[in-house]
């Protein structure tokens, strides 16, 4: 038997935390430990403790919210995302995760539901990691990808470091932020990509998430005078990356099928209209669902870059910052998923999200689903990112009902990749 959300608490209360970091412009500006990220924090947590749950932080700013369970011993079902945003990006990425994972817990108050295990609602700390890089840093800490100390040392583009900038905010927990035991983990999410909305679908299972790496990279050349300088005596820092940045398409366009290939940032030195360019900084960013695809890809753009360098006279140099493999999530959540859609008569398809999620990490950990919503044009990470609010609930009602049921599994069940506690 399936059970619904309350579809009008459900907007209310997206409607009422979307005022806080508010845009002109109908988005949200809540970057990680920024002051409106902190009144977003504080409002989770208020409503948490009226939902009556016991609420913990941890050393780098996760929030949980439990659940007790008829057994309070036996390992939790985590539901989550984040509520940091892109700096004036959309009020659905990772907000829909969160508040949803609340209206479930809100429902089963309602209807006086008790399930087996306890279950957490989780709000990660730091996945957009636009302040401060990298991105998923709460769940990769909870994951053991990476320490404390290190997410503590990171610093924002003013010098602020993540450590001291979440002590500010007063969330700079004293649990220990670090891998433990869970039953499984579901992640609601707009799906970024246009797949579900042109196949005019409400929900995606999604089966696991492309793999990427990152780059910093950087040429350096000579400054001088734009008139007088003839072209055959140029080190044009720029015109070197001009050069990488088309041979990114082309080896997006020719390594794998599925594989994207971006250059997001440019930082150009001295950037004036008339002095040639002496230094470029730029990023790399390749995906696919293929490992193998991606680390083809990456060989390449280093030759690339070692290639412009030359033919410009100017001196090239790359830093791989980030990889991660890709994930295939575990086959029984994705099921349960898939059968809560069923159930409900939700029209959905099976895919692979393009785009890293905090459950990549915790995929990792224990078993892992997530479920996504269609949006709008495919737009996210801007204040245009959009979601049909019967979508979102539909979307809200699949997670409810895969977390019910994972909830309500005992002890001794032995299902393919749980454990028994």
């Amino acid at each position: 038997m399936t059970r619904e959300i309350s579809s009008e608490r459900f907007r209310d209360r997206f409607d009422r935390f979307n005022e806080i970091g508010a845009t002109d412009r109908g988005g949200v500006n809540r970057p990680s430990l920024s002051d409106a990220n902190r009144r977003a924090r504080d409002k989770l947590v208020e409503w948490f403790e009226e939902a009556g749950l016991t609420v913990t932080v941890d050393e780098v700013g996760n929030i949980f919210g439990r659940r007790e369970g008829k057994d309070d011993d036996l390992t939790p079902v985590l539901v989550g995302s984040h509520v940091d945003s892109q700096y004036n990006g959309g009020r659905y990425d990772g907000v829909i995760g969160v508040l949803g994972a609340l209206e479930g817990i809100e429902t089963l108050n309602d209807i006086g539901v008790e399930t087996e295990r306890p279950i957490e609602a989780v709000s990660w700390s730091n996945e957009e990691g636009v302040r401060f890089q990298p991105d998923m840093l709460g769940s990769g800490v909870f994951a053991g990808t990476f320490e404390t100390e290190f997410a503590y040392d990171l610093e924002d583009k003013e010098g602020k470091t993540f450590g001291e900038e979440l002590k500010r905010i007063g969330y700079r927990g004293d649990a220990p932020c670090e891998p433990r035991d869970l039953h499984s983990y579901f992640e609601l999410h707009v799906e970024q990509g246009p797949t579900l909305e042109d196949a005019g679908l409400s929900v995606g299972v999604v089966e696991g998430v492309y793999g990427f790496i990152w780059f910093d990279a950087a040429f350096t050349g000579s400054a001088d005078h734009a008139g007088p300088t003839p072209m055959h005596l140029r080190h044009d820092a720029l015109m070197a990356t001009s050069d990488v940045v088309e041979a990114v398409r082309r080896i997006a366009g020719t390594e794998g099928e599925d594989l994207v290939g971006t250059v997001g940032s440019l930082d150009v030195s001295p950037n004036s209209i008339n002095v040639i360019p002496e230094r470029v900084d730029f990023t790399v960013d390749f995906r696919s669902y293929d490992d193998e695809t991606v680390d083809r890809a990456a060989d390449s753009v280093r030759t690339e870059i070692d290639h412009a360098a030359a033919r410009e006279g100017v001196e090239g140099e790359y830093e791989q910052i980030m990889r991660i493999d890709s994930q295939s999530f575990d086959g029984d959540c994705v099921e349960t998923v898939a059968a809560a859609a069923d159930a409900l008569d939700a029209e959905h398809t099976r895919l692979v999200s393009g785009a890293g999620h905090d459950a990549s990490y915790l995929n990792g950990v224990c078993p892992t689903a997530m479920v996504f919503v269609p949006s709008v044009s495919g737009v996210s990470h801007t204040e245009d990112e959009f979601t049909e609010w019967e979508d979102a609930v539909t979307g809200a009602n699949v997670l409810f009902n895969a977390v019910l049921e994972k909830a309500s599994e005992p002890a001794d069940w032995d299902g393919a990749g749980a454990t028994n506690a």
